[in-house]
């Protein structure tokens, strides 16, 4: 409900550097590349004592009919709809160009408060030429450097000026935790005593839902379906999306924050530093949500790829859903190449011998879910714990199973077992029958969960000894088996009766 302000532009002018300054962070990925903004971006700027919501839009070219280009001026149609002012950005040190002329006139043609930022302004000597730009119409010229901050001051001061002024139902914009403050965990230095203490979680408003996986398996789709909307740019190109696009969606009297976050690539395969920069924000937003949602194309199967992406998320104690997507294909195909052998007239030994057939074979086993779910456990054998749900993205089946999952999982991740009911389960386990060696086995003597959100235990051990493999797989699987905590890793510390490990 605070007023909006959208920043537009040709490409590579300055728009993400503006956009950054204004909400002070690094939100949207910044470079030398022409075209490295696409989707619409949201940030909160803080001036005056009233918060703004920011708009990045990707660089508008209204004439260019190209895929990409042309759904980048739809998206910034959106974000020009809902604005209650508009910055248009040019650079200050490249002549007047066509964009720029077509652009300002459709801008003028809106009727709302419309100012000029002349970009990389970054000296006084410099300013006198922001004036030459004034032949574009629009009254409101600021010389500005996005970079040095330079007349941004002046820009707010007057984008201000001509909001309405603040109400009663005027809230404060929500404002998205930072990776690094998401990611922080302290760690307590844990006595024995510490099994009593009233350890309680902070109470969420709000999940996270992060969605990951290789380049081009569907995630923007994805992000439509669930948000009812055409929020991220689609397209069969591969990378399209870069920066990553969140939206807040409200389910009864649940808060969801969808974030589709770029492709991530092997590092060997990103050349462009625009690649390079997407891949590093998609695992910062990763691992600042609370679920993910880990996308695989259903017509390729699980790939290395997707499995390191998985121990990405794994790794850094994320709630995990293996969504696989294009399941309607995967039917489709399998049909297809059933009838095709079919026909065939060939002899039995000859199709057993041909790799066409071999594969329509192994594709109507893959189409059965049942067989398909064993093709993912097998690939991604650390993620037993993880739920898996086969949709399609595009016609929508089957995706209204995820909100469910999702409120379920969260749940899950912040659950917590008093520490009475996890020494009566401890007593219950039969720990001779962990695949341990004598000299590396302990005596627990009780345990106590010490976090939420990954769930984390802590053991008090008569020994100072790190805790065999075996053993505390064998641990969290009883775990599991007790009270649950699907879709999320367990985490299992060791802490001696007296001393430190």
């Amino acid at each position: 409900m605070s007023p909006t302000i959208a920043i537009v532009g040709r490409p590579n002018v300055g728009k993400s550097t503006l956009f950054n300054r204004l909400i002070g962070s690094r939100r949207a990925i910044v470079g030398d590349e022409p075209g490295i903004t696409r989707d619409r971006l949201y940030g909160v700027a803080h001036w005056l004592g009233r918060d703004l919501r920011i708009v990045d839009t990707g660089g508008i070219v209204p004439e260019d009919k190209e895929v990409i280009p042309a759904e980048i001026f739809r998206q910034a149609k959106v974000a020009l709809a809902e604005a209650d002012a508009i910055v248009m950005v040019v650079d200050g040190r490249s002549e007047l160009a066509a964009p720029d002329m077509e652009l300002s006139r459709l801008l003028l043609k809106t009727g709302k408060p419309l100012f000029l930022a002349v970009n990389k302004i970054d000296t006084l000597e410099l300013e006198p030429m922001a004036e030459s730009y004034r032949t574009l119409g629009i009254r409101e010229v600021f010389p500005v450097s996005a970079e040095h901050s330079n007349g941004v001051a002046e820009l707010l001061d007057e984008v201000i000026r001509v909001l309405p002024p603040p109400d009663d139902h005027e809230l404060p914009a929500t404002v998205e935790t930072s990776a690094s403050e998401a990611g922080q965990q302290v760690e307590a230095e844990y006595e024995p005593d510490a099994a009593e203490l009233d350890l309680r979680e902070t109470p969420s408003f709000e999940v996270k839902v992060a969605i990951i996986g290789r380049p081009n398996v569907g995630k923007s789709t994805l992000l439509n379906r669930l948000t009812g909307s055409a929020r991220a740019i689609v397209s069969p190109i591969p990378g399209t999306t870069r920066d990553a696009v969140d939206e807040l969606v409200r389910n009864e009297d649940r808060l969801y924050r969808f974030i589709d976050t770029a492709g991530i690539r092997r590092k060997g395969r990103t050349e462009q530093m625009a690649e390079k920069l997407s891949v590093v924000m998609a695992r910062k937003h990763m691992e600042a949500a609370d679920v993910t949602l880990l996308v695989i194309d259903g017509l390729e199967g699980v790939t290395a790829l997707d499995a390191n992406i998985a121990g990405y998320a794994h790794e850094s104690g994320r709630s995990v859903i293996v969504v696989v997507n294009k399941w309607d294909l995967v039917v489709e195909r399998a049909r297809q190449l059933k009838q095709k052998e079919e026909k065939s007239a060939t002899s039995a030994r000859r199709a057993a011998n041909t790799p066409r057939r071999a594969a329509a074979q192994d594709l109507r086993i893959v189409a059965d879910q049942a067989a398909y779910e064993r093709h993912v456990r097998e690939q991604l054998k650390f993620l037993g714990y993880a739920p898996v749900v086969f949709v399609s993205a595009a016609t929508g089946r089957h995706t209204e199973k995820l909100l469910p999952l999702i409120d379920e999982v969260a749940r899950e991740r912040r659950k917590r077992i008093a520490t009475g009911e996890m020494n009566r389960f401890l007593k219950n386990v039969d720990f001779e029958r962990a695949p341990v060696p004598f000299s590396k086995r302990v005596r627990i003597l009780y345990m106590t969960q010490a976090a939420v959100a990954p769930p984390t235990f802590v053991l008090f051990t008569d020994r100072d000894v790190k805790l065999h493999f075996s053993y505390e797989r064998y641990l969290e699987n009883q775990i599991r088996r007790a009270f649950g905590f699907v879709g999320t890793p367990i985490r299992i510390k060791v802490r001696p009766r007296r001393g430190k490990l």
